[in-house]
């Protein structure tokens, strides 16, 4: 008697625990259309920091994005872990910021240095993206799509 009542406790609790929400990383990987990104934090070793607690808000470039960069550039970043690091950390700002908690102007990023924020023709930029998708929610932060690559000032 007493295994039949282990075994339906087991039963119960396995329904009622809570189902596991996705990191930024994940939520990323799963759209598929970000392959290059989830790439390129695996190169730069950035793939834990994003599915750590957070909350982090993600200016993450589509794979169409990525592909306005010359592929011999874009190799080349890819396999410079420092500068891939400090442009993919430009695109990431601390604490989750939704839309409409976005204001113009300037919006310090992990890398140290400030996007732009600002809206110009009905459109949402971020330096010189466009925001083409907003709110796109993970359990550790927010993405915002973005159809370009932002690169750091210096």
């Amino acid at each position: 008697m007493k295994v039949r009542s282990l075994v339906a406790a087991v039963a119960v609790s396995a329904f009622t625990l809570p189902a596991f929400a996705k990191d930024i990383v994940q939520t990323a990987q799963d759209n598929g259309s970000f392959n290059t990104l989830v790439v390129a934090l695996k190169e730069a070793g950035l793939v834990d920091t994003l599915k750590g607690k957070g909350p982090f808000t993600v200016f993450a470039p589509t794979d169409a994005a990525f592909a306005k960069i010359p592929k011999d550039q874009l190799d080349a970043l890819l396999k410079d872990k420092a500068k891939l690091t400090k442009v993919l950390t430009y695109h990431v700002v601390p604490g989750m910021v939704l839309a409409k908690d976005v204001k113009p102007g300037m919006v310090k990023t992990v890398e140290g240095q400030s996007i732009t924020i600002k809206a110009e023709g009905g459109k949402v930029m971020a330096d010189n993206s466009v925001v083409t998708m907003t709110d796109v929610k993970a359990d550790n932060g927010v993405i915002h799509v973005i159809d370009t690559v932002i690169m750091p000032k210096s």
